[in-house]
């Protein structure tokens, strides 16, 4: 039950825009090697998910020993967060908006596709709140470290399935996929104009409250 709980909270985690579009634009970039390129980038991205997962592990494990309800507090700042996400996210749909475009850097190459994977998606993390309750639960149920570790090495290869998955495809079907993979990144991950919503802002603000009630009587 632990481990369905954590598969669903990496799930949801896997569907990072910013991670999947930056997969898609090295997919269609010129470079000699592109599908590399992209492979060493999800790598990246791999690591800095791990990486923040072991931090968030052993920092959860001392804090536990040091603070009363260490875990409890932690679950109530993973909500507070998406909370915050989610009514950021509805007081922008009142007016209109441009997205901002996620593009490459100059200097990206097979050489720096990895930096650049951990760059991405460690500047995204902060909205990878799924991650927290993830911890938690592992912390709660007193899994030992070596298979905590294991499971956030495993939720990290699920939060990058969606790009192993565009990377078979650009591997196996390569220009055939490109209209494919052009129209996944005007979608998620080109500048587009954002109209104005006061429907879905007062859904995203509802929503938000609900987190927000839920944090502390969960």
């Amino acid at each position: 039950m632990l481990l369905a709980g954590i598969v669903g909270l990496a799930l949801l985690d896997a569907l990072n825009p910013a991670t999947i579009a930056g997969v898609a634009l090295l997919l269609l970039a010129p470079l000699r090697r592109p599908v590399t390129a992209a492979v060493l980038f999800a790598l990246g991205a791999y690591a800095a998910v791990f990486a923040l997962g072991v931090v968030l592990l052993l920092g959860a494990d001392v804090a536990a020993g040091v603070i009363t309800d260490a875990m409890a507090w932690l679950r109530r700042a993973a909500l507070l967060l998406g909370a915050g996400s989610l009514a950021v996210a509805g007081v922008r749909r009142f007016r209109t908006r441009t997205r901002t475009a996620v593009v490459l850097p100059s200097w990206v190459s097979v050489r720096t596709a990895v930096p650049l994977g951990v760059v991405v998606t460690g500047a995204d993390l902060p909205n990878a709140f799924p991650y927290f309750p993830a911890v938690e639960r592992l912390v709660t149920a007193g899994v030992h470290t070596g298979q905590a570790l294991l499971v956030l090495a495993g939720y990290a290869l699920i939060y990058c399935l969606p790009c192993l998955v565009l990377i078979v495809l650009g591997a196996a079907f390569g220009g055939r996929v490109h209209a494919r993979l052009a129209g996944l990144y005007a979608r998620l991950g080109a500048e587009k104009v954002l109209p104005a919503n006061a429907a879905l802002a007062v859904l995203w603000l509802l929503l938000a409250c609900c987190v927000v009630v839920l944090a502390f009587l969960w």
